[in-house]
């Protein structure tokens, strides 16, 4: 379902809400701790043996206590503040990303009256790069040689034709990508380009909803046109 601008600032107040009462809660269980400790503390001193008191040390020891318990559900309180910031932060990013181009890992070229454009990413530099391309029916259309790469991102165009010259119906096609150097393998990463059609939240992080791939996480995505 696309982001749209209210529904970010929703999103947002939601997500500030739902922490808020997270917040308060933390708060309370704290206050109701630091009650009883004190309770137990005044406790302790009215009934301690006037012939053997409370030692400054003993006293001054369970006071810090005291303290660093209540200084981690502080740290605790902003981290869970500072967490609701970033996830308001990655809604109001995705928003834009709505209507984008996007290099998105996947294996699809989308054939249009311009041609398919595609890229691969080396890991390491090749001495030959090779490009199939499929029709839907598994059958091989074309090859093309990108001969000699650094490694890196390499982008490519197919023009449509097969491998007799003869333009192709337009639309949905795959591709897969190999590249050799001394004929040793380099690993290659596909990457289709496709539009963003709409941004979500998960437990973790964003998914990007990409005309023609579906599904893809944030770090699925090489490139933002």
């Amino acid at each position: 379902m696309a982001v749209s601008a209210v529904q970010n600032d929703s999103n947002a107040s939601l997500i500030a809400s739902l922490n808020g009462t997270k917040t308060t809660k933390s708060t309370d269980a704290t206050t109701e701790a630091s009650d009883r400790f004190l309770k137990l503390l005044v406790t302790q001193l009215q009934n301690q043996d006037p012939m053997n008191p409370m030692e400054n040390a003993e006293l001054t020891t369970q006071l810090a206590q005291m303290s660093t318990v209540e200084g981690i559900n502080k740290m605790n309180t902003s981290l869970d503040g500072l967490l609701a910031q970033y996830k308001a932060n990655q809604v109001l990013q995705g928003a834009s990303l709505v209507g984008r181009q996007v290099l998105a890992e996947g294996d699809s070229l989308q054939l249009g009256s311009s041609g398919a454009a595609g890229a691969v990413e080396l890991d390491g530099a090749a001495d030959s790069v090779q490009i199939k391309v499929y029709g839907s029916n598994g059958t091989l259309m074309q090859t093309l040689d990108l001969g000699e790469q650094d490694a890196g991102l390499v982008r490519f165009v197919w023009d449509g034709t097969d491998a007799n010259g003869e333009a192709q119906t337009l639309g949905d096609y795959t591709f897969t990508a190999t590249a050799n150097a001394a004929d040793v393998p380099v690993a290659v990463t596909q990457y289709t380009l496709g539009s963003v059609l709409s941004v979500s939240l998960n437990e973790n992080d964003m998914d990007v909803e990409i005309d023609g791939l579906g599904e893809r996480g944030l770090n699925q995505i090489r490139q933002i046109f």
